[in-house]
């Protein structure tokens, strides 16, 4: 016998309700258990950070390990900006300046850099975005030392200028631009010149607007990048004046002494300014990283 199909007004049959098996209820409660435990692991050094940064010296290195200090030292939460060796608040200014503006300079430059290798036509476009791809070949330590002694011959040492302006281009920057601008819909700058706009206004009121989420991921990346820099930060800024939150913590440790807590403290009052922009930007990072289609 055929089956025949409802009569008109008669109520088609229910579909029947999706059973969860035993091995999806085992596979998710494993994937949580999974997460669980590799979010504890990635949490335990930011635990001992705290943990060190509010205990005494001997509590750090003593042999047994209490789970957190019994008597909580409130008052090394002050002690860095007391210190009179280290201009630790004068660092973190350093730190947060040189990051605001290599940040904006690294959008700016290899955002137009991205955009002209993927929309404006040129005959050697292809030969500049492979001069470009070249540059993430060549070791840093190649470049350090012309680097240095350029920004010494134009007087930028102990300034912001050499701290920020050498850094600004990045070719691995430059090439995820292009490959989000390549993607990036034609119709709308299309209907953007169509109103008389130029490249440069169509980059400007168009693609950066719709890019948002694009550009808060690369600035984060960008910015937490910066605020870590050491090497270059501790070679330019050679004046204690000029020194950035990274350098200033090395000067903690000395072949005499270290003072354990101090450097716990300071470094997880580093840590805050990171953290605060990684929670304030989380949801537009990972929507930028998706976009470029890079995948781990």
């Amino acid at each position: 016998m055929t089956a025949t199909a409802p009569e008109v007004g008669e109520a088609a049959p229910a579909a029947a309700p999706r059973r969860t098996g035993r091995r999806g209820v085992m596979g998710s409660a494993g994937l949580y258990t999974a997460v669980g435990v590799a979010a504890l692991l990635f949490l335990v050094p930011f635990y001992v950070l705290v943990r060190n940064a509010l205990s005494t010296d001997p509590e750090i290195t003593g042999e047994e390990w209490a789970f957190f200090p019994t008597d909580i030292q409130w008052g090394n939460v002050t002690e860095p900006f007391d210190d009179p060796t280290v201009d630790f608040g004068r660092a973190l200014w350093n730190s947060l300046v040189v990051g605001v503006l290599h940040t904006a300079g690294t959008l700016l430059v290899c955002s137009l850099a991205g955009y002209g290798l993927a929309r404006i036509p040129y005959r050697h476009a292809d030969k500049v975005f492979y001069a470009v791809l070249f540059t993430l070949m060549v070791p840093t330590a190649v470049t350090f030392v012309p680097g240095f002694v350029l920004v010494s011959s134009l007087g930028w040492i102990d300034s912001y200028r050499g701290l920020i302006i050498p850094g600004l281009f990045s070719g691995f920057t430059c090439f995820l631009f292009r490959q989000y601008f390549l993607g990036f819909p034609k119709e709308l700058e299309e209907a953007a010149r169509v109103d008389g706009l130029n490249h440069w206004g169509a980059y400007w009121r168009v693609v950066v607007p719709n890019s948002l989420n694009f550009f808060a991921a690369i600035a984060t990346i960008t910015f937490i990048n910066g605020w870590n820099s050491f090497l270059w930060p501790l070679v330019i800024g050679q004046d204690p004046s000029a020194w950035t939150v990274q350098v200033a913590l090395s000067s903690y440790m000395t072949n005499q002494t270290v003072n354990y807590h101090l450097i716990f403290m300071a470094t997880a009052l580093s840590l805050l300014p990171l953290l605060l922009v990684f929670l304030f930007l989380q949801r537009w990072l990972v929507q930028g990283i998706a976009r470029t289609g890079i995948k781990g």
